[in-house]
């Protein structure tokens, strides 16, 4: 088994019996697709909701254009969009304030984004542990499909 890194805004596929792994999950959300019947997983660190107004080249930065990059990944490697699910952690708000303006709510605004994607792709979202106000490391089993999510403040938990 090889555990692949996925960096902050960057995507990755791995084949069973891989894993893939991000760290530092604030409020980026990691997005787990997974094909069972080839056993075939993708992971992306998005950090932001879209990418309108930016033009840095990296699509897997921005939710709007991360999301199908990854489905794109992922069928290269013969996934097929119709067996793939997905699994969502991350989005916390981590700084609080009543005096915060909306765009500040950069956590919630990425979980509405890759929910609004994800079902605009007609992938469904089988597990999530998203909000709250902690940072998440996450891994995606390739061989199970298992997203293993980690925090500071509970134990390691699967979903």
């Amino acid at each position: 088994m090889v555990i692949v890194k996925v960096g902050m805004a960057d995507a990755a596929v791995a084949h069973a019996p891989n894993v893939l792994r991000t760290l530092g999950l604030g409020s980026c959300v990691g997005i787990a697709l997974y094909d069972p019947h080839v056993k075939v997983a993708g992971l992306s660190h998005i950090m932001l909701p879209s990418s309108v107004g930016h033009h840095d080249g990296n699509p897997a930065k921005y939710a709007n254009t991360g999301v199908p990059h990854l489905l794109e990944l992922m069928e290269r490697e013969g996934a097929r969009r119709s067996r793939i699910k997905a699994k969502i952690a991350g989005g916390a708000q981590m700084f609080h304030s009543a005096a915060l303006p909306d765009v500040a709510r950069v956590g919630p605004r990425n979980v509405e984004a890759v929910r609004a994607i994800l079902h605009a792709a007609a992938i469904e979202i089988i597990a999530q542990e998203v909000g709250g106000s902690i940072g998440r490391t996450v891994e995606l089993d390739a061989e199970t499909g298992l997203y293993h999510i980690r925090t500071a403040m509970a134990p390691p938990y699967t979903v």
